[in-house]
């Protein structure tokens, strides 16, 4: 023993069990929505229907703007060097990892994806999935996770928790993407979905890595009492 809490998990154990069947659902959506879009460049009839009832920003044009930054390299790299400040002013050095590692993979994952499937919209520009949504989205759900933990909250409540978030971030960025015409609503749900599925695996691997020399140093203990 050697006087110190274990590190908090930033995938609580509690939420293992559902999570995991939830972002493999999530990465089948992905690919499923891939395939069915590839190489193509107009609107789905799902695509045109919600746009038509969005029917553009109107007044809350600069709103829409303002959530579009966010997902811009200089918007994007703002929030997370804020929010990993804050981890380790918390003295959360295993969320700060997890924020830069699962954002990171999660528009890393929308950017691959994009020239793979070849969708495009209005001059070419590829837009499937959603990177702007796949980022807000990873940021929630990288925030609400550890929080769970923290706050002891039970599976569902935790689940319940990390879903509103995601869903939250994900609706308010992908209004602002296709309010804006920037993104086909399919392309918003695959961004969503992108990050639903990679932050659930980063977050694991983040704490599978982070535990072993804790593993190594509680066995050298063992061996030590022997």
């Amino acid at each position: 023993m050697t006087g110190r809490s274990a590190p908090a998990a930033v995938l609580p154990p509690s939420l293992r069990g559902w999570l995991g069947p939830i972002a493999a659902l999530a990465a089948l959506v992905v690919v499923v929505l891939g395939v069915l879009y590839a190489d193509d460049s107009k609107p789905g009839t799902v695509d045109a229907r919600i746009s038509a009832a969005l029917d553009g920003v109107g007044p809350w044009r600069h709103v829409a703007l303002a959530l579009d930054f966010l997902g811009e390299p200089v918007g994007a790299a703002t929030l997370v060097v804020a929010l990993v400040t804050g981890c380790l002013l918390l003295r959360r050095p295993r969320a700060a990892v997890l924020l830069v590692a699962g954002v990171g993979m999660s528009v890393g994952t929308a950017t691959l994806l994009k020239s793979l499937v070849g969708r495009t919209i209005h001059d070419g520009s590829l837009s499937y999935p959603s990177g702007h949504t796949a980022f807000l989205t990873a940021l929630a759900l990288v925030v609400a996770l550890p929080a769970t933990g923290r706050f002891g909250l039970g599976r569902t409540a935790g689940t319940l928790l990390v879903l509103a978030a995601a869903l939250v971030a994900g609706a308010a960025m992908g209004w602002a993407q296709v309010a804006l015409g920037a993104h086909y609503p399919t392309d918003v749900l695959g961004g969503w979905c992108t990050a639903l599925a990679v932050i659930p695996a980063t977050a694991w691997l983040v704490d599978r890595m982070a535990d072993r020399p804790v593993d190594r140093m509680a066995d050298a203990g063992q061996r030590e009492r022997r």
